[in-house]
């Protein structure tokens, strides 16, 4: 094997590398917003705790990717599609982190409220399966970016759209609910925070998949229109 390709191996390695703990460190955040849900919803005060003191390694996985990415960068000088890759890795697990940072603040929410009384008239159900709509888009954005799939990350973008609207279906359910009995203002402004969270989850989703587009194609489709990603995407 010569010099050059001995190296070039090394970098396609040292690039897989790169690409598995950026997938560990998604299927983290998974797990961490998935136990915020299930804590929001049973009221499993320690689950919550858990999910709060556990933000810290999502965050240091986002260091240690990022410095990853900087050192191949300095060491490699890559061009073209590997820079494009690395570019985008960069920005995906910033996605990732924010994403868990929405885990922990739905935990925090989730927490405040099941320590008030007369949570047994929390409704939740909605927020729930928004939840796990976004947590879905999420994993899904992953597999594209693992495959490089830029017919998923397309469908993915497309999407977007339920998250959003499911987030206003629920901000106009707590108002009503408010106007029923305006003593549950308090913990109806927490739902609507963790409803938010869980819509930004749904953001950061689509956004990954939009990087996919950008790794396979080489265009930048974040502001562009829906039909005009379709047509780059599956082009």
């Amino acid at each position: 094997m010569s010099e050059h390709q001995h190296l070039s191996t090394q970098f396609d390695a040292d690039l897989d590398s790169v690409c598995s703990r950026v997938l560990h460190m998604g299927g983290l955040v998974e797990r961490q917003i998935n136990r915020a849900i299930e804590g929001l919803g049973n009221g499993d005060l320690d689950l919550l705790q858990s999910v709060v003191t556990g933000d810290h390694e999502v965050n240091a996985l986002e260091v240690e990717v990022d410095q990853a990415c900087s050192q191949l960068i300095a060491r490699r000088q890559p061009a073209a599609r590997d820079l494009r890759l690395i570019m985008a890795i960069i920005k995906t697990i910033t996605d990732l982190e924010r994403a868990g940072d929405e885990a922990d603040k739905i935990a925090r929410m989730a927490r405040q409220i099941h320590t008030r009384e007369g949570v047994k008239h929390l409704r939740i159900a909605d927020v729930r399966r928004s939840a796990e709509d976004a947590v879905d888009m999420l994993h899904r954005a992953l597999d594209a970016f693992a495959r490089l799939d830029t017919v998923a990350a397309a469908q993915i973008v497309r999407e977007d759209r339920t998250i959003d609207d499911q987030f206003r279906a629920i901000l106009r359910q707590l108002i009503t609910f408010v106007m029923e009995d305006p003593r549950t203002i308090s913990m109806v402004l927490e739902i609507v925070f963790i409803a938010k969270a869980i819509e930004r989850i749904g953001d950061h989703a689509k956004n990954i998949a939009e990087y996919v587009i950008y790794i396979v194609k080489g265009t930048d489709v974040r502001h562009v229109t829906l039909e005009a990603l379709e047509r780059e995407a599956l082009s």
